[in-house]
């Protein structure tokens, strides 16, 4: 689009000329012309827009929508793939924050407070001014077998690849958690020199496909993960199981988008979609996922390491931690990603129905830990649609030590959802491997936005935290949190996701919720052993055998 708008540009100043000189009247086209080509040579070489940067003056049409007709650009241009809106203010406000700009709103709330699912925190009178607080919480990661622990920030990005992303986009995230302290998330494309060279702290996801540690054949290569584990920005390792945008599937990266460059950082073929497998092939069960996650440990020199997974069955995540109990191996953080979550090329299907929501997750998550006393040793990361300072809120009630932002980060470099990730046609440079359309993302200036977008963020947070008369994000628990139900029922967190007792799971009788699935779940197998279940009653209850 440059060197078109280039081309475009000299082409029409030569004719015009070329006009004016048979016709002299004709010099007054340039009065009409002139000015969209200045303003097209301004927008070929500004920094803050990424979209008339790639796209001069046409680009600046979307802004123009934006101030014509806010609530239905809202609705139609910042919505979700199936219409519904992410939050229709979320946007506007991540926006804000990553250019510092005011987000307060005038008129009171703009949601319905009277309609089905609207959620707040309950406040005190005893409020503690967020001045007094700490404005940057952070989280100790490291369990009895970690060597290495980190101190992370509560609020950090999220998995997302370089392939699915740009290299500026890589570097833009990875500065900004640089400028701001945080850590960044690789995702499973593999650990890059980009991922590297902006000095931020990394978070190395390892999925099925085994990117950047991998075999010709695919399997995992230990001596080539032992060589970036070790680097000193690697400050954790993620094992994926599996991802909220297509569980139990894989990731997918489209032939158009694997350069000669991401296929030797990937290990993989040009020419060719690239599959990770729906499963991962160094372990097949639970107690080898156990010796997996101390191998890599060890290898790392003693790191956290986790895992994430959105959660399916429940009876293979309490065989994870009947596995955890047996050996006596514990991971030290689990990512918890809600079937909600997701920025990059997934069926729609997968998207949309395929996976447990990240509220229902995360508190399983958290009670199946506490049920076998293994809580105190590991912390949760939940992930999913999270955006704003109340998300955090509303997570840290449900048990997460830490939140991780996708979405929320890729609005702050700019990102349109111009729903093109898949088709490397991004216009705004951040998910294409397209290097014209690349070179509208300005490193030094979108890295300072998800600085900010952070800082804000969590700031927000704070003030809530305060507000609520609490200290420090593990000071919120499920009463804190309120959810209309119905037109005339109201619940707390801590009605519609019941505790459990602290080490429940490790006596008889299991808590009636967790009967069927430790019945049916062992550390020997992922597969859940139905035949322990011998009936179905008159409910629809499952029965366990005598």
């Amino acid at each position: 689009m440059r060197k078109l708008f280039i081309f475009s540009s000299v082409v029409i100043v030569a004719t015009l000329t070329a006009w004016s000189l048979i016709w002299p009247p004709a010099v007054f086209s340039f009065v009409i012309v002139g000015p969209f080509i200045v303003l097209g040579i301004f927008d070929l070489f500004q920094k803050r827009h990424s979209i008339v940067r790639n796209f001069p003056v046409f680009g600046h049409l979307r802004f123009l929508m934006e101030e014509l007709r806010p609530k239905i650009y809202q609705y139609f241009v910042e919505s979700d793939t199936d219409g519904t809106p992410f939050n229709r203010l979320n946007r506007s406000v991540i926006y804000q924050r990553a250019k510092k700009v005011d987000d307060t709103r005038p008129f009171g709330t703009e949601l319905d407070v009277y309609e089905n699912g609207y959620e707040w925190l309950n406040h005190s009178i005893a409020a503690i001014d967020h001045k007094k607080l700490n404005e940057d919480p952070r989280v100790l990661v490291g369990g009895p077998q970690c060597k290495q622990p980190y101190s992370a920030s509560v609020f950090n990005i999220s998995a997302m690849s370089f392939g699915s992303l740009s290299e500026n986009a890589i570097l833009a995230l990875n500065g900004g958690a640089k400028l701001g302290n945080f850590a960044h998330n690789t995702g499973e494309g593999g650990l890059s020199e980009h991922h590297l060279q902006p000095g931020g702290d990394i978070f190395w996801q390892i999925g099925t496909g085994y990117f950047s540690c991998r075999h010709p054949d695919g399997t995992f290569d230990y001596d080539a993960f032992a060589q970036r584990a070790v680097l000193p920005q690697v400050k954790m390792i993620e094992i994926k199981l599996s991802q909220g945008a297509k569980p139990g599937h894989g990731g997918i990266l489209p032939a158009a988008k694997v350069t000669p460059e991401i296929a030797r950082i990937r290990l993989v073929n040009m020419g060719e979609d690239v599959i990770s497998p729906p499963g991962h092939t160094a372990f097949g069960t639970p107690l080898q996922m156990m010796d997996f996650i101390q191998k890599l440990r060890d290898l790392s020199g003693g790191k956290p390491v986790g895992f994430k997974l959105c959660v399916g069955h429940k009876s293979e995540f309490l065989a994870i931690c009947k596995a955890m109990v047996k050996t006596g191996i514990y991971p030290d953080f689990i990512t918890v990603d809600g079937g909600e979550g997701g920025t990059g090329a997934a069926p729609l299907e997968f998207s949309n129905s395929v996976g447990m929501p990240l509220r229902e997750a995360l508190a399983f998550v958290y009670d199946a830990l506490t049920g076998f006393d293994l809580k105190k040793h590991i912390r949760i990361i939940a992930s999913g649609k999270v955006a704003t300072g109340f998300d955090l809120v509303k997570n840290f009630a449900l048990g997460a030590d830490m939140c991780n932002s996708a979405r929320g980060m890729m609005f702050a470099l700019g990102c349109i959802q111009a729903l093109e990730c898949n088709m490397n046609t991004c216009p705004t440079g951040v998910a294409t491997q397209d290097k014209s359309l690349m070179k509208g993302l300005v490193v030094s200036d979108k890295k300072v936005r998800v600085a900010n977008f952070h800082k804000e963020t969590i700031a927000s947070a704070v003030q809530m935290i305060g507000a609520a008369g609490l200290q420090h994000p593990c000071d919120l628990h499920r009463p804190f949190i309120y959810r209309r139900v119905s037109a005339n029922l109201i619940q707390t967190y801590s009605q519609l996701f019941p505790y459990i007792p602290k080490r429940s799971l490790l006596e008889t009788p299991h808590p009636p919720s967790f009967e069927v699935n430790m019945a049916i779940s062992s550390p020997e197998t992922f597969v859940p052993d139905y035949s322990k279940i011998s009936q179905v009653d008159i409910t629809g209850n499952s029965v366990i055998a005598n």
